[in-house]
């Protein structure tokens, strides 16, 4: 068990993904589309069944592929030569948002996916993704019907799926609850879990690089 759970919160410009941070953080949602053109780096605590978690929340902008070494290697992305996809492949688990109104968003997480499968290197096979469908608020303009995603999301990719609204606080806690899970936090695989953010620990602990 790991003292600091990283995650990587990765998808298109415009799925919401910043937004499911900031209301998991902070309970705030703006209408406001602000693009995410660099890292940005979370420290929070969160408890889950009276015990204290520290978190490191990645949310990145969009990047082109995922890196493939720390090296540069035929012309491919490099992890640490650009400030953008520092950290990256490290993380304990990623979460990969797509728009449930837009299909192109999904095809880029599906992408995103493969190419994390792909490069990721000895030990971290196992490392959790789990895809999220945010904007369910907005599910009447739905461009893949539910089934379909998660039918092929937990059956065929064998990773966890959650649909969300950032807009409305839903299942945004669940989200990052069964995230832990994920993560192998043994304090965290009872049924009836509880979570909230543990704001007097570290409220403004952000930074962008």
């Amino acid at each position: 068990m790991v003292a600091t759970f990283k995650i990587a919160v990765l998808g298109a410009q415009g799925v919401g993904k910043s937004a499911i941070v900031r209301q998991f953080l902070y309970n705030e949602f703006s209408e406001v589309c602000v693009p995410t053109t660099a890292r940005r780096v979370y420290l929070p605590a969160v408890v889950m069944n009276g015990h204290v978690h520290d978190l490191q929340i990645m949310d990145f902008p969009p990047i082109t592929a995922f890196p493939v070494n720390t090296l540069q290697v035929g012309g491919h992305p490099r992890e640490w030569a650009d400030v953008c996809c520092r950290g990256l492949r490290s993380v304990h688990a990623y979460i990969l948002v797509y728009d449930i109104c837009c299909f192109d968003s999904f095809e880029y997480i599906k992408t995103i996916r493969q190419q994390i499968l792909e490069t990721r290197v000895i030990g971290t096979s196992e490392t959790p993704i789990i895809i999220v469908g945010n904007k369910r608020d907005l599910q009447r303009g739905r461009v893949i019907p539910r089934w379909n995603v998660s039918n092929l999301v937990k059956k065929t990719w064998k990773c966890g799926y959650i649909e969300c609204s950032a807009k409305y606080n839903w299942h945004i806690l669940l989200l990052f609850s069964e995230l832990l899970k994920s993560v192998g936090c043994a304090r965290c695989k009872h049924v009836h879990t509880t979570i909230r953010f543990q704001g007097a620990l570290r409220r403004n602990r952000c930074t962008i690089m």
